[in-house]
Parts: C-alpha cells; sequence; structure tokens
C-alpha cells in the first residue's frame, strides 16, 4: 500500500514517493471531469455485469445436469471436454476468435455465406464486442467454475434424494428442493467474491481484442490504466495509480454492500 500515495501525489521519478508534492484528490477530480470518464466506466460496468449475469448461472446449471448423467463414461469425457480450453492461454485464445470471426475466410462468415447472407466484420463491429468477449469467457471457463458446485452437490445427502425417489418426486423437483438448496450457500459466497470484482475484466483479454473499429466500446478502466501509465509518451504514473485506487474502492464498497445484504436476508455471507 505504500506505493498508493502516489495517487495522491504530483509524482516525479526523479524526487521520489516521498518527494513529491501532494496534490490531494487532483486527479481523482481530474479522471471525473474527463470527457472519457462516463465512456469508461459505462464499458467497464457494461462488461462486467453482462459477464457476471451471463456466466455466473451456467457452471450452476450445468454442474446440474451433469450430475444427473447416468452414464458415467459420458459425464467425464464432457467433463474433460468443458474443461481443457481453460488451459488455452489467452494470446492463442484471441488467435482463434480472429480465424474463427475473419471477414472473408472465418468459418463463421462462410456459414453465414451458405444461408445467403453478407459477410460480419465481427471483431470492427463496436456493438458485437462485448458479446464475443463474453461468450468467449463462458466457452473458456464454464468447465473449470463448475467443479466447485459439481463436489457440493456430491456432498448432499443420498438419503434425501432416496427419499424424494419414494416420495414420487421428478428430477426437477428434487432439483429445486434439494440440489439448489444444497449448493446455494457456496453460489452465495461466489456471487459475493465476484461482485467485489465487478470493474476487473480480463485486462489481457480485452486489449488483444481491442482495434480502433471497436475502441467505443472496448476501452476499460485496466487498459485506460495501462495506456495513461506505461504506453502514452508521458507517463503519467500518478494519474493512472489514482484510477486504479478508485476502482478498487469501488469494488470493496460492493463487497461490503453485497455481503450485508446477504447477511440481512438470513443467507450465507463471508463475514
Amino acid at each position: 500500500m505504500y506505493g498508493a500515495q502516489i495517487a495522491f501525489k504530483d509524482f516525479s521519478v526523479s524526487k521520489g514517493i516521498m518527494g513529491s508534492e501532494w496534490v490531494g484528490f487532483a486527479h481523482f477530480k481530474e479522471f471525473f471531469h474527463s470527457y472519457e470518464f462516463t465512456r469508461i466506466l459505462k464499458n467497464t460496468v457494461g462488461l462486467s455485469l453482462y459477464t457476471l449475469l451471463a456466466g455466473f448461472p451456467l457452471p450452476i446449471i450445468f454442474a446440474l445436469s451433469l450430475n444427473y448423467v447416468g452414464n458415467r463414461s459420458f459425464k467425464k469425457s464432457v467433463q474433460m471436454i468443458t474443461f481443457a480450453p481453460y488451459f488455452i492461454s489467452v494470446v492463442v485464445l484471441i488467435g482463434i476468435m480472429l480465424q474463427f470471426l475473419a471477414p472473408r475466410t472465418g468459418i463463421i462468415n462462410i456459414i453465414i455465406g451458405w444461408f445467403g447472407g453478407d459477410a460480419i466484420n465481427f471483431m470492427g463491429t463496436p456493438g458485437y464486442f462485448k458479446t464475443i468477449y463474453v461468450a468467449s469467457d463462458i466457452w473458456q471457463t464454464i468447465g473449470f467454475n463448475c467443479i466447485i458446485y459439481i463436489a457440493a452437490l456430491t456432498g448432499i445427502d443420498p438419503s434425501q434424494h432416496e427419499a424424494g425417489i419414494v416420495d414420487g418426486a421428478t428430477k426437477l423437483q428434487r432439483i429445486w428442493y434439494i440440489d439448489l438448496p444444497g449448493i446455494l450457500p457456496i453460489a452465495i459466497t461466489l456471487f459475493i467474491l465476484n461482485t467485489g470484482h465487478v470493474l476487473d475484466v480480463g485486462f489481457e483479454k480485452v486489449l488483444l481484442m481491442q482495434n480502433p473499429l471497436n475502441m467505443r466500446t472496448s476501452e476499460v478502466i485496466d487498459t485506460y490504466v495501462y495506456k495513461q501509465g506505461l504506453t502514452s509518451m508521458v507517463p503519467n504514473y500518478d494519474y493512472s495509480t489514482a484510477i486504479g485506487l478508485f476502482k478498487s474502492f469501488i469494488g470493496l464498497v460492493l463487497l461490503l454492500t453485497v455481503n450485508k445484504i446477504a447477511k440481512k436476508v438470513g443467507q450465507t455471507s463471508l463475514w
């Protein structure tokens, strides 16, 4: 935390952290009043919430589905196939996406052409950026994220399912009344933790997906900080540190708020 005080100083490399002049919240005000603030915050929050709301329930649904697969070999094969993409590096993943979504040679546009449609420049269209990001993230992480739910499902007392079968409960009723309550505490804990990272998006992935055509919707706080602090002609270490500290503060506030709400409604909380 020692370096975080750069956000409140007019930092000079020659003077060092302690020798630089204290300016208080000047860098925060500069960011709040900049013409890029609204766009960057909107892109960051929109992409994070899209990822959270679309990607959070799917591993739960996937784990519940696998839990009722009777064929053990098929179940393990599906787990392996869905888990494997998690080990693909971000650079390789983006390379695969660029090949699949290429306007003239990509398999997606070739299929569109078979049905008489026109080729689409997916990576160059700002409106497609968030959907491509979220869809590729779900494909890469759904197998990994469902592991903890599968582990929780195996911990449920089998006698509850046996009693449900005796009472004539269908599979959907057993999922609703036995499985979901059994994994709910873990799901709430993970949701609280994910909420604390609502302003954290995949920096490397977003940066690699960016191009001049989709910059309107792809510029987020992390990439903006990187460009301001490291790649600009005159690096603004103090300004970029202030933006990063602002993001961390918002994440902390959201984490505390959601945790308190979970505790109020009588569900599981972090503390």
